[in-house]
């Protein structure tokens, strides 16, 4: 059971489960000097070593590595579509009728239990550590990609779809594309990948606050496994989770290298290649390190906000400066497409668009749930006195309705170049470079590519600081305070393995992995959805008899 000295004891009333166990009891405690470490000792020792190995594997054997990571990525998103696409369907509708069910009343922590955190703290960090780099790197090239590639219109090679479009595109139709385009961009930014991280953090901050339980993601299947969760089926379970965040991040870290390195090469003449990004990752990392050592509060937290007002100011900018009306009166049109496309999208057989559901979908769900236990897990820890409804509703909608307003910004923007002005470079550039493009084409442009890359860096940071809070967690039995030096080590190996991935394949690496540790945990979450109802179920609430 929980410690009763412990921070995140709960307040007022909660139905704890009734277990011996006490968090940490299976960790190895050592001194050496001033350092010290508190670790689970089969957890920590075997995933450690584990990504030890693959980074030292990687690195020796980079150029038989490529070919296998290309082959790995293709087999995995065209043989498993369909299964990424209806588990993230099951999230979304869990979300949504938990929303409106009594079991939203559920204050996490217990009837008493007030936020940690403020609103706008909240919102920063659950934004910043879920999809910050992301969008800095597709919110120009996916609008773009789709819609050019909807203009393009379908084409087949021996009777089978051989082009890219998503659904039936939209062939030499302009405005039909943009619509579609920024439908299913939307798709992979919206609804669907905020369930996704919300399920899992809904569990994890339910079964540590109220429950008593570790905040560790086997705890999340006590319901289900009882005390044999603290055995192998636990030990498992964590070590899955620690390789899923660890390769989740490390493409995340990848990209936004890739893009930093990009912008770097645009601004200032500097190489763009491997060499550029590994020096980029060693030098953002240390920074990061540096960012663990100064904890949570003054770490992350204040991070966080300085890039959310960094974001937003360059956001108001291209609004401004871009074409103002197209985009505010685009943010309600492409909300309606998204909600008018959305059943065809998210049909997980039958699909025609076999390129654009295996190539884009299917590599975003997994995507998305590798970085699930360390969104999920990093959420729960800064959400602790929120409803359910509360919490579900900023953790889902809120989001989701702030990713509609940046892809209709920034890749609203970029379309709107190439309709009306029939400025090119953007959707010609690669990927990396075309965000710096399309700023290219307003005033300022020097001065806002500077900032994009500055915020870049700074969702780098954010995201490695999180990350390896998260993982030390798991790697700790649940201990949420651990010894500092644990998350230098995953911090620096984080570093690593997004050094290891991009020697070793590129791009093509980082998807691979990202794609094949998706897949083990998305079983493991479809299954946490029915432990999270059982244990909601069994929770006092207003109302409740």
């Amino acid at each position: 059971m929980a410690d009763p000295n412990d921070p995140l004891k709960p307040d007022g009333k909660v139905n704890p489960i009734d277990t011996d166990y006490q968090i940490g009891q299976d960790n190895i405690v050592v001194q050496v000097g001033p350092f010290g470490l508190d670790i689970h000792n089969r957890v920590f020792l075997i995933s450690g070593l584990s990504v030890i190995a693959f980074v030292i594997l990687t690195i020796s054997f980079h150029s038989q590595a490529e070919p296998v990571f290309a082959s790995l990525r293709g087999w995995l998103t065209s043989n498993l579509a369909w299964f990424f696409i209806s588990a993230a369907n099951i999230f979304v509708v869990l979300c949504l009728v938990l929303i409106v069910s009594p079991l939203g009343k559920v204050r996490l922590g217990g009837t008493e239990a007030t936020p940690d955190f403020g609103y706008l703290g909240w919102f920063s960090m659950l934004f910043a550590a879920g999809m910050g780099i992301g969008l800095m790197f597709y919110g120009v090239s996916e609008p773009l990609t789709h819609f050019s590639n909807a203009y393009a219109g379908t084409s087949f090679e021996e009777g089978v779809r051989a082009d890219s479009a998503p659904l039936g595109g939209a062939g030499g139709d302009a405005s039909a594309a943009e619509r579609l385009g920024m439908a299913a961009t939307i798709y992979h930014w919206a609804l669907h990948p905020w369930a996704i991280y919300a399920v899992l953090a809904l569990g994890l901050a339910l079964f540590s606050f109220n429950k008593g339980l570790p905040l560790t993601v086997r705890s999340v299947f006590y319901p289900l496994l009882g005390e044999r969760v603290w055995g192998w089926p636990g030990h498992i379970i964590d070590i899955l989770a620690v390789f899923a965040t660890l390769f989740g991040l490390a493409t995340s870290l990848g990209l936004g290298a890739a893009q930093a390195s990009a912008g770097l090469n645009y601004l200032f003449g500097l190489p763009q290649d491997t060499a550029m990004q590994v020096l980029l990752v060693i030098g953002i990392t240390l920074i990061a390190l540096v960012s663990v050592l100064a904890g949570l509060e003054a770490g992350v937290k204040r991070l966080s906000e300085i890039n959310m007002t960094l974001a937003a100011l360059l956001m108001l900018f291209v609004i401004i400066v871009g074409p103002t009306v197209a985009i505010l009166t685009g943010f309600v049109a492409n909300l309606t497409a998204y909600l008018h496309h959305l059943p065809a999208l998210a049909n997980p057989i039958g699909r025609e668009d076999a390129n654009f559901a295996q190539g884009w979908t299917a590599f975003y769900w997994a995507w998305w749930i590798s970085w699930s236990p360390f969104v999920g897990m990093f959420i729960a820890r800064v959400s602790r006195g929120r409803t359910v409804r509360e919490f579900l509703i900023s953790a889902l909608l809120i989001p989701s309705l702030a990713c509609v307003l940046w892809m209709s910004v920034f890749g609203g923007t970029a379309i709107r170049q190439v309709v009306d002005h029939g400025y090119e470079a953007a959707a010609s550039a690669e990927l990396p470079l075309q965000l710096f493009n399309m700023l290219d084409f307003m005033p300022w442009a020097q001065v806002t590519s500077f900032i994009a890359i500055i915020l870049v860096v700074v969702f780098f940071i954010t995201s490695s600081d999180s990350g390896s809070l998260v993982i030390d967690t798991i790697a700790a039995g649940g201990k949420v305070n651990a010894p500092t030096p644990q998350r230098v080590f995953w911090c620096t190996f984080e570093g690593l393995v997004a050094i290891a991935l991009l020697v070793g394949g590129g791009l093509k690496a980082l998807e691979a992995m990202a794609v094949s540790t998706g897949f083990p945990f998305t079983i493991v979450l479809l299954v946490a959805c029915i432990a999270v109802v059982k244990g909601l179920m069994s929770e006092p609430r207003p109302g409740k008899a």
